[in-house]
Parts: structure tokens; C-alpha cells; sequence
């Protein structure tokens, strides 16, 4: 970590207080049982933090794939809106809006403080300026996996400098969510003709980051690194830290060791077993939801999970998992139960939508009732019919925590008297070729796609933006909606819910929809897996990672260092 200027100061509790409230652990940089003492400081003045990324083709921000790269460019580029640690849309580069045209219309007003980089102000001409370019552009983007950007904006229309009309094909309330893009400056592609100016900014290479948030591109050296440099005009103030570099490394398992070396001060954590680093005074790690959501479904082309029976069934064995003790076990903590697909963080979780905990009285007291027992002894419980309650479960084997989480599902599930046989390769191996991964995930996704299964265990990485209707509704049999559900009263609340544009009814029609869901139990929701990001303890401000953004605050943080 490089500084140009150190500055000393004498710090009292009073800046404890401060430090503490920015999430620093500064125990472990100030060495005190907050005694009542004056301690000596040395305040870096700029200094540089280095994250890592992985191997990206393109400087780009509307055109990467590469998830490092999409996360660091947000240090560079603003959108109208962001997502808050709530997973709400709030206004960024946006000041204000005004959804119209019972929400096919949203009318944005843009702040007026915003500046590009090289010194142009921002003005709606940027905005519709990046939408077309979004409009002409067919590239799978990270953008567009994590957020569904443009799939629903129809088209656009300036007002005035700081005014513009943003059309959508539909009313769907997730509009507003799908203004998280990244906003280009159109003045660096201005050409002859528009379709030239779209093309330019479309293309990979000789590509020349100017965005309008706090750090500013500085250069780019292919395969080795990119640096950034504080944006002095930025309009919260220039931040603390003078640079930021991005060092690329060939892959995500040489993160933690460039991390442990000293190279990087901040890397992503892969894995769960970061809780080892505690005892390390260098180090902290932030811990966070992430989108990465587990689940059971079921085959509803088995006429055993259909009807009554088939509802009491699934609570059943909802009530029989100990999900507390796969997330201890397997995931050391580090993951989060939920009883519906919504990050634990939205601000669209209901109250309603925490129901089931471990409870394996309650799972026999169900099945008792619908007169499902073991009737000739062999362990397994049978139905008035005579099925027996013994089903085929299948993942993907290439995947160590499904092995482990379905072999303690399946001794869950006996105890109450439900048999679950594996239907996939259970000789686990740590290392495979990519031909054997492509191939395990081949067969996996033909027998989903065929039906040749009765339980599968998954996970989805979900978008931000809320969607439930892929999942559940009938129209999506044959896509996400794998599973084959079909139930009218489902597709009735899930149609409510997409078209309640108003903040209060959304959240009303939320409601209604997660009491729906944790009662009919489509899926059996597992948990959201968490993530970290690893800090260097000199670093202090209000970094608080997120889902959407794992560097989110880093421009409001300085670097401290103890005298020693």
C-alpha cells in the first residue's frame, strides 16, 4: 500500500466511537480495551488499495461478462438507480421519479451536480444515449444476468437537460429495478451518423472508461492490471484513498493466495471457511447475503406430490429437514434459511414468509393425519394407495456441498419414514476434467428437462431484480418453471403482484404471494448461501458489502495505520 503524504494525529475515544460505527474492528488496529488513553495515528493521505479480477476482454461496462470486472466498474460508472443493501432501487444518478401510465412510464429527473470525468456535465442526452445502445446491443452481459436490464425498456424519450421519459413494453412492478445500469457519456462517441455512435460504443477493445462516480480511469495494461485515480470533482467529495487498482490474476483460487501475500488488500472469499483468518490482526472479514439460493423441487408429472396429499407431503418433509444443522455442518454458519426466494435482505420479505423450522413431530403429526404409516413394517411409510413414500433425488454430482447436503436430507427424511435414493454419481471427486463437469451437468439438465426424476436439489444464482413469476407461474412450464407446477390460484397472485407498480401495494401484493407460497410449498426453499470479502484492518470506513456491490462505500474510507 503506497502513500504520498503521511499526516499525524493524536485520536481519542471520541474516534473510537467514529471508527466503530464505520464497522472497523478497532480493537485489533488500536491494541485497547478502550481505556480512557490518547493514541498516536499516522492517517494515510491517498495511499492505494489493490482488488484483484480475473482474466476480462473488455473495458466495457454494457458489454462484460466477467463478474470482477462488472463489480470494480461500478467504482468507475454510476446508474440512474442502485440497489440498497434492501435490494430496493434508489435514486443514484436519478434525483427523483414519477411512475406514469399505470407504470409502463417511469419519468426520471437527473440530479444536476453530476459531472463525466473528462468534465461534461451529465445530462439526459446520456441516458438516452445508453438505452439505445442497451436497445441494439443482443450480448449476454453481466448486466443483463444479474439484473434483466433492458428485457422490458421499450424506448426512451429526452424532456430536457434533466428530464427524460423511460417507456416500458408493460406495467411489470419491477420496472423500475431494470434502471440500474450503468449510464455511458455520449459525447466521447459522437459520429456522423447515430448507428456508427451506437457501434462505437459497443465495441471490446480500444475501449476508454468515463463514468461519473469516485474513481476515475487512469490506464489499463492488458493481462497485468487497471488503475484508477481519485475523481477529485466527484460530487460527494474526493475520496480519501488516491488509487485503486485492479491487478488480474488467472483465476479465482489465486485470490486469497496474492490476499495472504500481501498483494491485494481486499479479495472475495471463495469457500465458507473464512472464520480462520479471526485470530489474524491484519485481516477482517465482512460478511454478506448473497443471491446463490438452494432448493428442493419436485417432479409434479408424479401424481404423489399433485392434490391435497401431495401439499402434505412436501410440508412434511419441510419439517423434517434441519436445515440449521446442513448450514452449521456443511456451510459453517455461512448461509441463511428462508422459507421463499427472496433475498433475506429484500425489502419485499414478509413476515409471513418465515413458517417452518426443524420439526419432525409436526412432519409425523401431518402425515398421521392423511393416514400415511409404514404399513408393513419395512421402515418406509406407504398412502391409502399403497405408494410408498421412496423417491429418487438428483443433483449435480460435481457439486461437494450438494453430496453433503443431500446425504443429511436423506437421513432426515428416514426418520420419519421417507426414503430418498440417489440418483446420480455419488463417488464424489475433487478434481474432474471440464468434459466430466460438462458432461454430469448434461444428463442433469436432460433428466430435469425430461422429467426422469422425482426430487431434484439445486440452486439458482437469482437475479436483483424480484422474480417469481419464472418459477411459479404456468406459463413458464417448459422454462424455469421445470418443475411443471400449474396451479390458477398461484398464477392469479403472481399476475397481482408483477402489475402492483405503487411501492405499498407491491409490497401488500408481496404479502399475499409469500403466504400463498409457504403454504403450497412449490419448491421447498433451503437457504441463500452467504459470501465475504476480506479486508485489510487498515482500511477503515463504511464499506458494507452487498449483493449487488462487494465495494460498496469503499470511497468513503480512508487508510490508518497504528504507531508503533
Amino acid at each position: 500500500m503506497n502513500s504520498n503524504k503521511f499526516i499525524y494525529l493524536c485520536i481519542t475515544v471520541l474516534l473510537l466511537v467514529f471508527l466503530t460505527a464505520c464497522g472497523t474492528d478497532v480493537e485489533s488496529i488500536l491494541n485497547t480495551d478502550n481505556e480512557e488513553v490518547e493514541l498516536e495515528y499516522m492517517i494515510v493521505d491517498g495511499g492505494e488499495v489493490v482488488l484483484p479480477l480475473t482474466p476480462f476482454n473488455t473495458l466495457n461496462p454494457l458489454l462484460t461478462s466477467n463478474l470482477s470486472y462488472y463489480y470494480f466498474s461500478k467504482l468507475i460508472f454510476e446508474g440512474l438507480f442502485e440497489f440498497s443493501e434492501n435490494i430496493e432501487p434508489v435514486p443514484q444518478l436519478a434525483e427523483a421519479y414519477n411512475i406514469v401510465n399505470d407504470g409502463s412510464t417511469i419519468l426520471v429527473k437527473l440530479r444536476e451536480d453530476a459531472y463525466w470525468h473528462d468534465g461534461e456535465k451529465f445530462t439526459s442526452e446520456d441516458v438516452f444515449f445508453t438505452i439505445n445502445v442497451l436497445l441494439n446491443s443482443n450480448v449476454e452481459t453481466a448486466y443483463n444476468s444479474l439484473s434483466n436490464t433492458t428485457t422490458n425498456i421499450a424506448n426512451s424519450r429526452v424532456i430536457d437537460d434533466y428530464n427524460i421519459e423511460v417507456n416500458f413494453s408493460d406495467s411489470s412492478s419491477n420496472n423500475l429495478d431494470l434502471l440500474t445500469f450503468p449510464i455511458i457519456a455520449s459525447h466521447k462517441f459522437a459520429a456522423n451518423n447515430i448507428k456508427t455512435s451506437y457501434s462505437k460504443a459497443l465495441q471490446l477493445e480500444n475501449y476508454t472508461p468515463v463514468g461519473t462516480g469516485p474513481f476515475k480511469f487512469e490506464s489499463f495494461d492488458k493481462h497485468k492490471n487497471i488503475s484508477l485515480k481519485a475523481n477529485e470533482n466527484y460530487r460527494f467529495g474526493k475520496p480519501s484513498i488516491e488509487n485503486v487498482l485492479g491487478k488480474v490474476l488467472d483465476n479465482e483460487e489465486l485470490f486469497i493466495t496474492a490476499y495472504e501475500a500481501g498483494q491485494i488488500n481486499i479479495t472475495p472469499v471463495r469457500g465458507t471457511d473464512w472464520d480462520k483468518y479471526k485470530e489474524n490482526p491484519r485481516i477482517r472479514a465482512l460478511e454478506y447475503v448473497s443471491n446463490d439460493f438452494d432448493f428442493l423441487g419436485f417432479n409434479y408429472d408424479n401424481p404423489i406430490f399433485s392434490g391435497e396429499n401431495g401439499v402434505i407431503i412436501r410440508k412434511a418433509i419441510n419439517y423434517a429437514i434441519d436445515r440449521q444443522e446442513i448450514i452449521q455442518k456443511t456451510f459453517l454458519g455461512h448461509a441463511t434459511q428462508v422459507d421463499v426466494p427472496l433475498h433475506p435482505n429484500s425489502y419485499l420479505l414478509s413476515e409471513a414468509a418465515n413458517k417452518y423450522g426443524y420439526n419432525p413431530t409436526a412432519s409425523k403429526e401431518l402425515l398421521d393425519r392423511a393416514n400415511i404409516f409404514d404399513r408393513d413394517g419395512d421402515g418406509v411409510i406407504e398412502d391409502e394407495s399403497g405408494n410408498k413414500m421412496s423417491f429418487r433425488l438428483t443433483t449435480n454430482p460435481s457439486n461437494l456441498y450438494r453430496h453433503r447436503v443431500a446425504e443429511m436430507i436423506r437421513d432426515d427424511l428416514m426418520e420419519i419414514g421417507i426414503e430418498l435414493v440417489f440418483d446420480f454419481n455419488t463417488s464424489y471427486e475433487r478434481v474432474k476434467s471440464l468434459e466430466q463437469k460438462n458432461a454430469e451437468w448434461d444428463l442433469l439438465i436432460s433428466k430435469l428437462k425430461s422429467g426422469d426424476y422425482d426430487i431434484a436439489l439445486l440452486g439458482w444464482q437469482l437475479s436483483f431484480v424480484p422474480d417469481l413469476y419464472s418459477m411459479y407461474h404456468s406459463s413458464q412450464i417448459g422454462f424455469n418453471n421445470f418443475i411443471k407446477y400449474n396451479n390458477a390460484n398461484m398464477d392469479e397472485l403472481l399476475m397481482e403482484a408483477d402489475l402492483s407498480y405503487r411501492r405499498e401495494k407491491k409490497l401488500s401484493s408481496y404479502d399475499k404471494l409469500q403466504k400463498y407460497i409457504v403454504d403450497e410449498l412449490p419448491y421447498i426453499s433451503l437457504y441463500f448461501r452467504n459470501k465475504a470479502i476480506l479486508i485489510d484492518n487498515t482500511i477503515v470506513g463504511q464499506l458494507t458489502p452487498n449483493v449487488s456491490n462487494p465495494y460498496k462505500g469503499l470511497e468513503s474510507c480512508i487508510i490508518v495505520l497504528k504507531l508503533d
